[in-house]
């Protein structure tokens, strides 16, 4: 991997709704390559929904999602698991698999003929489990992780793909602040080392903010502020979008902002 392998993203008019219930009314966004994004807002504002519409597990009532210049409809199932990773919030395994088979299912948009895994494939997953901190305990199964080791399989599986775009839903959720951290400090290396283009959906605001270097605030479907956190994080803004007085203030150390009940 280098430093130029992420690719871009791009929505233009992009609509969608549940039955009788809009939700995007026409959505246009741009994610450049090696952008690494946070998607943030209330619950209910549509951004777990934009999140599959972008991976094109959901298809939009209109409008069109471009990935690398091409059109998402256009790219088989298999080319679109070779460039898009996705990361699902909750992740339901049927079977108790260990560490390294849950990571070398991300190989299969790569596996022949017969779906055998060949030197390159567990290399690769291999690769992926090191730079998660998982290949310790490949051989252990699934069930005996704590939360916080599991989701950073997970990660591992989507990183087996060699994906250009990495999307995450809720990545940290239920997570302790150790894992969190964990987690994030290992999606801002993979953007700044290897150019990963990452889009994630966040609860936690403020991790959001150390992150990520753009911001998307969202509500009812609508972009409500969009640039970097210092942008974002205005105190009127967050108050009125979250329904909560909310206080904006600098961390003293990094200078980066910050968001606390008032």
């Amino acid at each position: 991997m280098n430093a130029t392998m992420g690719v871009s993203l791009r929505t233009r008019g992009l609509r969608f709704g549940y039955r009788e219930t809009p939700l995007f009314h026409g959505l246009d966004l741009d994610v450049a390559p090696a952008e690494m994004v946070a998607l943030i807002g209330p619950n209910g504002s549509g951004k777990t929904t934009l999140l599959k519409l972008l991976a094109g597990t959901l298809l939009p009532d209109a409008g069109e999602v471009w990935i690398g210049g091409r059109s998402l409809p256009s790219l088989p199932p298999r080319e679109r698991a070779r460039v898009v990773g996705v990361v699902p919030q909750d992740t339901v395994m049927t079977f108790d698999f260990t560490v390294m088979e849950t990571v070398l299912m991300g190989r299969t948009a790569y596996l022949g003929l017969f779906g055998l895994e060949g030197p390159e494939d567990l290399a690769q997953a291999s690769e992926a489990m090191r730079r998660t901190g998982t290949l310790a305990f490949s051989e252990r199964l699934l069930s005996h992780l704590s939360g916080g080791e599991r989701q950073l399989v997970v990660i591992a599986r989507a990183l087996a793909q060699r994906p250009r775009l990495l999307l995450l839903d809720e990545p940290t959720a239920f997570l302790d602040i150790r894992h969190r951290l964990e987690i994030y400090a290992l999606l801002s290396r993979l953007n700044a080392e290897e150019g990963l283009t990452i889009v994630t959906t966040s609860h936690d605001i403020n991790l959001a903010a150390r992150y990520c270097g753009r911001i998307i605030l969202i509500k009812d479907g609508a972009v409500r502020a969009d640039g970097p956190p210092a942008e974002v994080f205005r105190q009127e803004v967050l108050s009125e979008v979250y329904e909560t007085p909310l206080a904006v203030v600098s961390d003293a150390v990094t200078g980066l902002p910050y968001a606390l009940p008032r």
